[in-house]
């Protein structure tokens, strides 16, 4: 076996990532990814000590803060009291965490249901297909959004928009029609946000109109598809924020005709938004609801569902109708249900919305003084900044790849130090800066964000 030394140097782990590691586990959107030390807050460090705020915590797995102490601390306590557990058995947290989630979704979506548990989001995704096939008597076929992501295992990545992550794979089962989505920006001009969205419904309602179209039977009713995954506001599809009235419509058509909508929170969620769920926003009730990510603040792996006592109940998806070693695991369920419990007690509804308008007006000004910056927008602390030409239309993916090289220097002069900037790149075109900066971030650090991000352009543009 590899006998390591005690220190290895950036240039010897970089020799041994590049022969031992699969790069199929990464991203590798730099040709040398930088290696982090250690983290607090809202920044990470190198092994130089230079700071980078990051505007992304982990693709909002962290919405609470890196080593959040609250967090952090349950974390702990849990490791010393029972941090394993086979699933065959049960332990308080798992209980309390599913009954806490499964009565505020009764509350606000006039629906009794449950909670199933796994690790990760594509997994839960996986878990939910099962839930509505069966529900369905064994239908395969979906719905899904163009530039909608629901992860990449086989199943999760039939439903994901992007043909990449399935093509060399095929597919198993499951497949997905996809549904233009109202991206305002780049949709038609001269119509409002509200009337783009109206279009896109009536769009997806003609397909009901004829047994033409392919996916109703007018005879006898019945549709092919067995259910709808959306995310209410698209995350690796550039966080495009629809009008608020667009998913009434939808879900108007769904219910007419017995298809399921699953709504796909793992990013949006934990009050992402400025509301623990963003589908709140947007005056509808799924059938069945995925999260994920800042559920334990990217502590431990855990992941989970919500569905409607009708699709979930064990006398129709009874125990082994799927199976994790390591789902509801009580590191998980500990440090989540402590998420839950502080969320109950800080007003984030409040907090996360007043400090995302201020972060949007800043991206405003910005915008203002740089004509590259094609398009802001967003909703709480999830935000838009789509990078273009001078055209301010055009995409532009080769400028933000630059800024996201230069960010990742360190050497940015901002608030009187020099430090480094992390940030994350989305959308269609891959010229979308997807903000996802920590809720606890405070408005200094959001000076301090805009400060480096007008830098970048400075060092940048032309």
């Amino acid at each position: 076996m590899y006998d390591a030394p005690a220190q290895l140097t950036e240039t010897e782990l970089r020799a041994l990532e590049a022969e031992y590691c699969s790069w199929g586990d990464t991203v590798h959107y730099l040709e040398h990814p930088k290696f982090f030390e250690t983290c607090e807050g809202s920044y990470m460090y190198d092994a130089e000590g230079t700071a980078f705020l990051d505007l992304q915590m982990w693709y909002s797995a962290v919405n609470f803060g890196y080593r959040n102490p609250r967090l952090n601390a349950v974390a702990h306590a849990q490791l010393d009291r029972l941090p394993q557990v086979a699933s065959q058995y049960l332990h308080r947290e798992k209980v309390e965490l599913a009954a806490l989630i499964a009565r505020d979704a009764e509350a606000k979506f006039g629906s009794k249901g449950r909670v199933h548990f796994n690790v990760g989001g594509a997994q839960a995704v996986e878990d939910s297909l099962k839930i509505v096939r069966n529900a369905s008597g064994g239908k395969s076929l979906m719905f899904a959004f163009e530039g909608g992501y629901h992860g990449r295992t086989l199943g999760a990545s039939a439903i994901t928009s992007s043909y990449r992550y399935r093509r060399r794979y095929g597919h198993f089962g499951d497949r997905a029609q996809f549904i233009e989505f109202p991206y305002h920006f780049r949709g038609p001009r001269g119509v409002s946000k509200e009337e783009y969205g109206e279009a896109c419904v009536a769009k997806f309602a003609r397909l009901f109109e004829t047994e033409y179209n392919g996916v109703l039977d007018t005879k006898t009713g019945q549709a092919e598809f067995a259910a709808f995954y959306i995310e209410p506001i698209q995350g690796t599809g550039g966080y495009v924020i629809p009008p608020l009235n667009f998913f009434t419509g939808i879900k108007k058509i769904l219910d007419q005709h017995g298809i399921l909508l699953v709504v796909d929170e793992i990013q949006m969620g934990m009050y992402r938004t400025g509301k623990l769920w963003s589908i709140e926003h947007f005056g509808v009730s799924p059938d069945v609801l995925v999260f994920g990510k800042a559920l334990t603040n990217g502590l431990n792996p855990l992941s989970g569902l919500w569905a409607r006592e009708e699709l979930i109940n064990p006398k129709i998806f009874p125990p082994g109708s799927t199976h994790s070693t390591f789902n509801a695991n009580p590191m998980g369920t500990a440090v989540a249900l402590e998420t839950l419990r502080m969320c109950a007690e800080q007003n984030y509804a409040k907090t996360v919305a007043e400090k995302g308008a201020y972060f949007l007006e800043g991206l405003k000004a910005l915008q203002k003084r740089w004509p590259q910056i094609g398009d802001v927008d967003g909703l709480g602390l999830a935000l838009r900044c789509e990078i273009c030409q001078d055209d301010g239309y055009t995409p532009n993916k080769p400028l933000l790849d630059r800024m996201e090289e230069q960010a990742m220097k360190g050497d940015l002069e901002a608030g009187g130090r020099r430090m480094g900037l992390i940030l994350d790149v989305g959308g269609y075109h891959k010229n979308v800066i997807t903000l996802a900066p920590s809720l606890e971030i405070t408005y200094a650090e959001i000076d301090l964000a805009l400060e480096l991000l007008d830098g970048l352009f400075r060092r940048c543009v032309g």
